[in-house]
């Protein structure tokens, strides 16, 4: 665990509110995953193993539409991405692929089942700031939804 890292989580709103002991452990059983422009986090439709936290580089969130790849947002350092599976345990919404060589700390359904196992208040802290997450992100998707109805109901009228 380095120093870098555990700022890095501790300014994160998914990993706010934990203690040190909880960050510290999350840390040290997770790993850091490498990966390279152009390859892939996980694909849309995969089955959910982790979530991650960006390091360094940029990722793009991606659907398939018509054969072809929608960009959907980029990811920076300090985004996480994945935890979305987590809650639902549905496949995976959407592909991560690194647009430049990536890391990221992976934190493995494992890990996180062992903090439910030795700190339930913790546990319960990280899954309500990862539906406060997602909540956030749906407000976003809702408010482009909105936009885009008004623009087509005005070219429509």
């Amino acid at each position: 665990m380095s120093e870098v890292d555990f700022e890095l989580m501790r300014n994160m709103p998914v990993f706010g509110g934990l203690s040190n002991g909880t960050l510290k452990m999350l840390l040290d059983q997770s790993d850091i995953a490498s990966v390279a422009a152009g390859e892939f986090f996980f694909r849309e439709g995969d089955r959910a193993q982790s979530l991650f936290v960006l390091q360094q580089g940029v990722a793009l969130v991606e659907r398939v539409w018509k054969d072809a790849s929608v960009v959907l947002g980029r990811l920076r350092k300090g985004d996480c991405v994945g935890e979305m599976s987590l809650i639902d345990m549905m496949p995976r919404s959407a592909s991560v692929r690194a647009e430049e060589d990536c890391q990221a700390i992976e934190i493995t359904l494992r890990c996180l089942h062992q903090l439910y196992k030795q700190a339930l208040d913790q546990y319960a802290m990280i899954m309500m700031n990862m539906g406060r997450e997602i909540s956030r992100r749906l407000r976003i998707s809702d408010d482009r939804l909105f936009v885009l109805e008004q623009k087509t109901t005005a070219v429509n009228s």
